[in-house]
């Protein structure tokens, strides 16, 4: 599912962060013996815990830099059960229009449009092809990263790059895509990688264009913020990469039914700058109903 629809239902701050608080009291209690043999006397130990894991909340609840990555890692729970959700999650989904929008199908020209007019800040023109700089990127070729069938290489990046590749998960998309949704254009695309993007690696100094959308919100902090390295080293002299996800309004929200994690825009751009990248622009998805959480745009260089 790519579109995620607003639950509020987990939006207080106790809940939202206990499962870091307790995380954090689990890590002192494991201290306690250890303490008491340095002759550090009981009264004393526990005074020092309870006031210093008083701090602790304060901070974790009034600045952002502390909560973010506890309270996502604390989301997601274990790694192989986070992936494995998501893997059964899309073998039953269609490889259709209608699969990739998750039933909101009526808002893909808006979608697509809305990227059409963003990625035009960032790629030169057809006909001025020796401008250079930062958002000068070329038309050579291009990336889609978590495909699908190819909505978005069909009308958003076909239109603009020679050739595409297109990396998935699932079989059946890169299939559906390349013997009947991509008609002729299927010639275009060198290469079509099956692989979670976790496990991953693209070929180096290839991309004028990564594009990656509806998928960071499948990736662990630490694995999106690997990948995201790992696409740098990808890119051609002024390439950029372009992330479009849901974008929590508050904290993380994990959204239990296709295993994806919607992270606040901050908390995006900090697994950013942790990769190395620069943020170039960033822009909110007009157009959507107020029921679906936002979707924003990122630009990355």
């Amino acid at each position: 599912m790519e579109i995620t629809l607003e639950d509020d239902s987990s939006s207080s701050p106790n809940f939202e962060y206990k499962g870091a608080h307790q995380a954090f009291r689990d890590r002192w209690k494991g201290t306690d013996d250890t303490m008491c043999r340095h002759s550090m006397s009981f009264h004393l130990h526990h005074t020092l815990r309870s006031e210093f894991f008083a701090s602790y909340l304060y901070l974790l609840e009034k600045t952002p830099l502390v909560k973010l990555f506890p309270v996502t890692c604390e989301y997601i729970k274990g790694e192989k059960q986070f992936y494995y959700r998501a893997q059964q999650f899309y073998e039953d989904v269609p490889a259709s229009e209608e699969g990739m929008m998750g039933d909101f199908v009526e808002i893909s020209n808006a979608d697509l449009e809305g990227s059409r007019q963003f990625l035009k800040r960032f790629v030169v023109s057809h006909k001025i092809l020796t401008s250079t700089g930062p958002g000068k990127a070329g038309t050579h070729c291009a990336l889609d990263c978590g495909s699908g069938i190819g909505r978005v290489t069909k009308g958003v990046l076909l239109p603009v790059f020679v050739k595409m590749e297109m990396a998935d998960m699932m079989e059946h998309f890169l299939l559906h895509a390349h013997e009947e949704y991509l008609g002729d254009d299927a010639d275009r695309i060198e290469t079509y990688y099956c692989y979670n993007l976790q496990e991953f690696t693209p070929p180096k100094n290839k991309y004028d264009v990564i594009w990656m959308q509806w998928v960071a919100c499948h990736l662990t902090d630490k694995d999106l913020m690997n990948f995201l390295i790992r696409c740098k080293k990808s890119l051609r002299p002024n390439g950029v990469i372009i992330m479009k996800d849901n974008m929590a309004r508050q904290g993380c929200k994990l959204d239990p039914i296709d295993s994806s994690i919607s992270r606040h825009l901050d908390i995006m751009k900090i697994i950013i700058s942790k990769a190395g990248l620069e943020v170039l622009a960033v822009e909110k998805q007009e157009g959507f109903p107020e029921v679906i959480m936002p979707v924003w745009m990122i630009a990355m260089k």
